[in-house]
């Protein structure tokens, strides 16, 4: 079902809503700026039903949000160190849009551009998107797409795809954010468990300047399922950026049928499973998430949902020598990265 609202995007024309729904009664609601994720209700075994994903009051204010609430975001997610790397031996120089780096593909992303629907159903919908040569300062004419699909278990699957004229860096994914208690609550009461041997420090502006680091005997092992805030803000890796915000190198390598993280709200009764085909996740504890516009009157508080971002990791244009695929897309290649979000009521 297609609906429009009345309220009108920053391009002057009305925001168009999405809905989707599966035969277990989950509801999943989409909007074309940006392609973004706006909600996810989960029936749950009580009878009742849950919403696990943050969001605005209403579509118009998801342009005056910094916090890429749901948001598809490319052609590069994550940080580019000083906004510039060099491929071929020549550098190309980004539009930076955090500090001297780029974040998220730059001022004007992915994110902040209405992306044409191409065919929708009940339980599916594919999105379009051009960027020309240059846009953000980044190579190639680029067509994306991004495809929804809910499926009757409970899974919301992501299919990001991209083309090239000339190579580039490309790498996208969802910016959801997740509080799986359903509102206004402290997300580090959540567990989490996610399979990976190794994290990337940052320094406080979020840009790698080491390289890997084993996460066994850090407050990063999340190898077996533990509460969010046990180790919260426990050392200086996490205190630079105020909790996490850190890329982990997922263990699974790419194998959507193997669990990358899985989170469980604090009174246990929702699941989240995450699995994807990206060689890392990206989780950010929500640090700055303060002031952000949420569905009730006053806003989101720091630390009140969670992301867990399928990608590269952060500056890997900078850094061939990370031991994942390589990030940037040929000409006659494709990018495609999958991601699985499974929710189950226990």
């Amino acid at each position: 079902m297609l609906t429009e609202t009345p309220t009108l995007a920053p391009d002057g024309l009305p925001f168009r809503l999405l809905t989707l729904r599966n035969s277990a009664g989950m509801v999943v609601t989409l909007m074309d700026w940006g392609a973004t994720l706006l909600s996810a209700r989960i029936p749950m075994k009580d009878g009742s039903v849950r919403e696990a994903l943050l969001g605005c009051a209403s579509p118009e204010q998801y342009p005056h949000q910094a916090a890429f609430l749901g948001a598809s975001v490319g052609r590069y997610a994550n940080r580019i160190a000083d906004s510039r790397f060099t491929l071929d031996g020549v550098t190309f120089e980004l539009t930076p849009s955090q500090g001297p780096n780029q974040l998220h593909g730059g001022p004007d992303g992915f994110d902040k551009r209405r992306w044409q629907v191409v065919n929708q159903n009940d339980n599916s919908v594919l999105f379009a998107l051009e960027s020309a040569d240059g846009d953000q300062g980044f190579p190639g004419n680029l067509s994306a797409t991004a495809h929804y699909r809910l499926t009757n278990d409970n899974r919301i699957a992501i299919e990001y795809r991209a083309t090239v004229d000339k190579a580039c860096p490309v790498n996208m994914t969802n910016h959801v954010y997740f509080n799986l208690d359903g509102g206004l609550s402290d997300v580090r009461q959540h567990k989490l468990q996610i399979a990976a041997e190794a994290y990337l420090p940052v320094d406080d502006t979020g840009i790698p300047r080491a390289g890997l680091k084993e996460v066994a005997q850090t407050s990063f092992d999340f190898r077996q399922p533990k509460a969010i805030a046990s180790e919260f803000l426990s050392d200086d890796d996490q205190r630079k950026v105020k909790g996490y915000d850190h890329a982990f190198l997922l263990s699974a390598k790419g194998d959507l049928t193997q669990d990358a993280a899985t989170l469980w709200s604090a009174d246990e009764k929702l699941q989240l499973k995450v699995r994807t085909t990206a060689p890392a996740l990206q989780f950010y504890s929500g640090n700055y998430l303060g002031g952000t516009p949420s569905r009730e009157t006053q806003p989101y508080a720091d630390w009140q949902g969670l992301a867990l971002e399928s990608e590269f990791l952060p500056d890997s244009p900078n850094h061939p020598e990370w031991p994942q695929p390589d990030c940037v897309l040929l000409p006659g290649e494709e990018y495609v990265s999958v991601t699985e979000y499974q929710f189950t009521s226990l």
